[in-house]
């Protein structure tokens, strides 16, 4: 879907974090082309294990931007996958680069292959690497030969920092400035200075608050990889011997048949053929209680069955199952950065360097021109240097947006990019479509009442005799309410539809008419007080129907299609959040104001072509105000791709609304609308308190540092304690329950 406004999609900043801060989620970054133009060529997929942050990123793209064999990049640091779109032949010489860089590829099969799990690292160097600091610094206080204390401190930086020593010496290279680099400055200059405990504990602290953040960071990559593992890898199969068979889910096919035991997973998507059940669906559309199922409805892959058993025909792949299309949207989401990210990428990489530049000047110009002690100087560029990394800063965007989609996926709420999650908390206008959004969609049978004394299953019996014949939604809502009733149905002779007026047909040797208000006009059947009872009916946008025979009405039925329970709730939730409200409907005027005074809408808009709902989106845009419109995804396309969002109704199981709109909303509960407004309000506040801890932190250690009193287990403790605060808050957003 295009949006009226363009939204820009920035690549993450060079100076970013340790291996550890990720742009955690699922991060699928749009391919990234030179000159603006597509290249054909093949695609390669490459997994690297040391590629989960934007730092490893940055190096790559620079180095691969370089080969004119290289074409495209597409970053998916969740699964450590980088997609390279390349010339023939050009693979070997893209695998060197990537090891000229200190990775390890290795080409993968496919893009949906389980990620690996990175291998666990032995605890004991960095245990060693403790004893030898401490030992270090105890030697020092206990004023033992300045020699023993020396050689525990390398000790330690030897058995914790080679890694970062590493990382920092390729980032140095290819000329930036992340944290293993200023970290490995920063200690060799406290080596160099004879600083030898505090060189030890610095590099151990710093390894420990790597461990820390990585912990941390974990519960919301496993957030999103979560989803993953909704499904079960096996499905009960019929085979063609009329066996059932336990297969991998991967290999079944569409159209064949799965059985259900009861407490199962449900493995692909599929309709139900045979048996009836209580379904889970949870998982896909944040519904709390089991939905009954039978023969005819849909079931989805991921969803749990909870009481009975059924057989069910897959309708599409396990790789193209509603979950795997949700998978596949929040990764995709991190491609299109919030606002306040964008920001925050090209504010850090403004930062460092003049930080960096900072410190030189602190280390060079007073000595020179102030007559400063060289040593206390250089010392201080050196705190300097370990607190200018913009880590919290860089991490507190992505982590808290990642656990903002992955909050809002929880809630059965897709969204298809941080930058709408943000942009939720500014909505000041709200258009819905009636039919499917605001009612069922489904007319159903809402007021009956007989006349001239007749009995009233005699009338309901021949009104539904004539109306099964007939598949007008009125009809059909007619004969739906007498199946219900148990009502009995009656031979019809002669029969025949009369269109824009109703239908007649002869039952038991008479003849009857079902029709509307218009035939019962030309019949000359309609008197002052039928004509009173129809017009109040009809403002309430319920549509009449009645049964008649050769002299008069005998009874009166009227349709309407019905407002969901949620509606009126969901609308007054908007406006307590100071949204206003408007309906966009095809249906009559008449109808359109009844449901919206029914639910308390602000405004109603009825008659209405799908050219009228863009051009009353366009007006409200013309206003300078935040539009946001509700529809099906499809038939309101023109209108949802205008908005500034677009929220697709019920898109469970729809692939054309998942894929179109901004926001899909994975049932057909408008309640969640305010709840996605009140997580975009959480969202945004945590985002501005992490920016404002981060820049507070590092503005006190700075200071401190210039005054002469900082150190640098301060500088460390600054920027991981900085860091873990900020992606401790973000975290917070899988908590709230909005």
């Amino acid at each position: 879907m295009t949006k009226h406004r363009n939204h820009n999609h920035e690549h993450a900043a060079d100076a970013c974090c340790s291996a550890s801060n990720m742009n955690i989620a699922s991060q699928r970054r749009p391919v990234h082309e030179k000159n603006e133009s597509v290249s054909s060529g093949v695609q390669t997929l490459i997994r690297i294990m040391q590629m989960d942050c934007p730092t490893e990123e940055a190096l790559l793209r620079k180095k691969l931007d370089g080969m004119a064999a290289v074409t495209g990049m597409e970053f998916n640091l969740m699964q450590r996958v980088l997609t390279v779109t390349h010339a023939p032949q050009a693979t070997k010489s893209i695998l060197e680069a990537v090891r000229s860089l200190g990775f390890t590829p290795e080409i993968v099969d496919g893009e949906h292959e389980e990620p690996k799990q990175e291998p666990v690292k032995p605890w004991w160097p960095l245990a060693l690497a403790c004893l030898a600091a401490i030992g270090s610094e105890l030697v020092h206080w206990l004023e033992f030969p300045v020699v023993v204390a020396a050689a525990l401190a390398l000790i330690a930086v030897l058995m914790c920092g080679i890694s970062t020593y590493k990382k920092g010496w390729i980032a140095i290279r290819n000329g930036n400035l992340n944290i293993n680099a200023l970290m490995s400055i920063a200690v060799t200059g406290a080596l160099v200075l004879g600083q030898w405990p505090e060189a030890a504990m610095v590099m151990v602290l710093f390894t420990i608050a790597e461990l820390i953040e990585a912990k941390s960071l974990d519960r919301a990559r496993n957030a999103i990889r979560d989803l993953m593992q909704l499904t079960p890898e096996t499905a009960t199969v019929l085979q063609k011997n009329g066996v059932w068979q336990e297969v991998p889910a991967k290999s079944v096919s569409v159209n064949e048949r799965v059985r259900i035991k009861p407490g199962e997973r449900i493995a692909l998507d599929g309709t139900i053929v045979s048996g009836h059940s209580s379904v889970n669906q949870a998982p896909i559309t944040g519904e709390s209680l089991p939905i009954d199922k039978q023969s005819g409805d849909p079931v989805f892959a991921g969803t749990i069955n909870t009481s009975g058993s059924f057989e069910y025909q897959v309708t599409a792949a396990a790789g193209d199952s509603t979950l795997a299309r949700i998978i596949h949207a929040v990764e995709a989401a991190q491609s299109t950065k919030a606002p306040t990210q964008r920001f925050v990428d090209k504010f850090a990489r403004i930062y460092t360097p003049t930080v960096f530049a900072f410190a030189l000047a602190i280390a060079i110009l007073p000595p020179l021109l102030m007559d400063g002690e060289w040593f206390n100087w250089i010392y201080k560029a050196l705190v300097l240097l370990v607190i200018a990394c913009p880590c919290a800063l860089v991490i507190s965007t992505p982590v808290t947006i990642v656990s903002g989609l992955a909050a809002a996926a929880r809630m059965g709420i897709l969204v298809k990019g941080g930058v709408y999650l943000e942009q939720g908390r500014k909505l000041e206008w709200l258009a819905l479509d009636k039919t499917g959004t605001i009612t069922h969609g489904k007319p159903a049978q809402t007021d009956f009442f007989t006349l001239n004394g007749w009995n009233e299953r005699d009338v309901r019996s021949l009104a539904a005799s004539l109306a099964v014949r007939s598949d007008h939604p009125v009809s059909i809502a007619l004969t739906n309410a007498a199946k219900l009733e148990g009502i009995e149905l009656r031979n019809v002779e002669n029969f025949e539809a009369l269109p824009g007026r109703g239908s007649k047909g002869v039952i038991d040797a008479k003849l009857y008419h079902l029709g509307n208000h218009r035939l019962i006009h030309e019949q000359g059947r309609c008197s002052d007080d039928l004509e009173a009872r129809l017009s109040t009916l009809e403002a309430q946008g319920k549509t009449v129907i009645m049964l008649t025979d050769e002299q008069s009405v005998h009874g009166v039925f009227a349709v309407a299609d019905t407002v969901k329970e949620s509606s009126y709730q969901a609308i007054t939730e908007l406006h307590a959040l100071g949204i206003k409200t408007i309906m966009l409907t095809g249906d009559n005027v008449h109808t359109a104001r009844a449901i919206a005074n029914q639910v308390g809408i602000d405004e109603a808009h009825g008659d209405l072509l799908p050219e009228d709902k863009l051009k009353a989106i366009e007006s409200l845009l013309g206003k300078a105000v935040t539009v946001g419109m509700v529809g099906d995804g499809i038939n309101d396309a023109p209108a949802l791709a205008i908005s500034d969002i677009g929220f697709a109704m019920g898109a469970t199981g729809t692939g054309t609304a998942i894929e179109t709109a901004d926001v899909a909303l994975m049932d057909d509960d408008l309640r969640k609308l305010p709840r996605f407004v009140r997580l975009s309000r959480n969202t945004h506040s945590i985002l501005v308190q992490n920016i404002v801890l981060a820049l507070g932190i590092k503005s006190i250690f700075l200071t401190l540092t210039v005054l002469g009193m900082g150190t640098m287990w301060m500088a460390v403790f600054a920027d991981a304690g900085a860091s873990l605060l900020v992606i401790g808050n973000g975290l917070r957003l899988l908590r709230v329950n909005n």
